[in-house]
């Protein structure tokens, strides 16, 4: 049985619909294919849980009938959010009906409580934790937290809220495990959903693990497999928990090296060098990563702020320089690469 979890954006009337921007449908259209092109594509396929039995040696539509293609869950999960923020962007584009479509054939109820169930599988305590498990949060606020997720959504905040008092130490790779950037997802989630408890509580774990930190090391950056930056992460992180001048303050300590006169480059465009590997494909996602993250540390810091040119310009080369990248050529790059450049163009949250 299917249900219409996407019902309201049928609907919705026209002034509901958020300002695209820039982006229009046909350049959306570019990103919601490489979603359409592997939501229901169950192979190649990179399973990485614990088996606690035989019953566990099962193909991926039947051990996580939601969200088995694309390669991988998380990018199963957040492929489903592409598909659902272009429909709220673009309700009448051409692309509107297959993505309704793939959406409903996935987000069955049926589905959803095999999903919850495979969740609370014996071993499987830190599963997606925290990239995969805050991008589902993003699907559910995207969706407008239907009923029909409820139980799953619950589930990803309950197991958030009993890891995050436990962690001692935050995560600083720049690649799922990051604690930053899945903090962001997370803040974002609970406004979206009224949910005071787990931002009060991301507050106070962003407070303790970056609040004291200086001068961080971004000529480290990147690793060679990176698709987040650690240093830009907590910057875009903090604008959410600081306001704006201790923002602005605790930035100057933790970046000393931003410019104020509009250069460049403090932070030079990462390249790539073969994007039919998978891992050094993460490189495109970094630079789509820093465009937006750029922008949200420059919208943060007051209008006058002499650093926000620095911000902005190298924003734009990272973008320029990303976007292109982002096709079918390499499904390594193709099956989540569209969600950042739709995060990206979109305004991120």
């Amino acid at each position: 049985m299917r249900v219409l979890i996407i019902l309201a954006m049928l609907v919705a009337p026209a002034s509901a619909v958020a300002d695209p921007g820039a982006l229009d449908a046909a350049a959306a259209g570019r990103f919601v294919q490489l979603a359409q092109d592997c939501v229901h594509v169950e192979y190649p396929n990179k399973i990485a849980h614990v088996m606690a039995s035989d019953e566990d040696v099962r193909p991926p539509r039947v051990l996580t009938p939601a969200f088995y293609g694309c390669y991988d869950w998380h990018s199963a999960v957040h492929g489903h959010w592409l598909l659902a923020r272009a429909i709220s962007r673009f309700p009448d584009a051409e692309f509107a009906v297959p993505a309704r479509t793939a959406l409903e054939e996935s987000l069955t109820v049926a589905n959803l409580e095999t999903e919850l169930a495979y969740l609370r599988g014996p071993g499987r305590t830190s599963f997606e934790r925290p990239y995969g498990l805050a991008w589902l949060l993003q699907l559910a606020a995207e969706l407008g937290h239907p009923a029909s997720l409820a139980a799953l959504e619950a589930e990803v905040a309950r197991r958030l809220a009993a890891w995050l008092p436990k962690l001692r130490y935050p995560i600083r790779t720049g690649e799922h495990n990051q604690t930053a950037f899945a903090l962001g997802l997370v803040w974002d989630w609970s406004v979206s959903a009224g949910r005071d408890d787990i931002r009060l509580l991301v507050e106070s774990r962003a407070r303790d693990f970056y609040l004291s930190d200086r001068a961080c090391p971004l000529h480290y950056e990147p690793s060679g497999e990176d698709f987040l930056s650690p240093c830009l992460a907590e910057a875009d992180l903090m604008r959410r928990v600081l306001d704006g001048s201790a923002y602005a303050s605790w930035l100057s300590g933790f970046l000393s090296q931003l410019p104020d006169d509009g250069g460049t480059g403090w932070l030079p465009v990462a390249v790539v060098t073969d994007r039919s590997d998978p891992k050094l494909a993460h490189i495109d996602g970094l630079n789509l990563s820093r465009a937006w993250m750029l922008a949200g540390i420059a919208a943060a810091l007051p209008e006058a702020d002499p650093r926000r040119a620095s911000l902005l310009a190298s924003r734009a080369e990272h973008r320029d320089a990303a976007l292109p990248a982002v096709t079918g050529e390499h499904y390594e790059g193709g099956h989540w690469l569209g969600t950042f450049a739709f995060y990206l163009e979109t305004g991120g949250e």
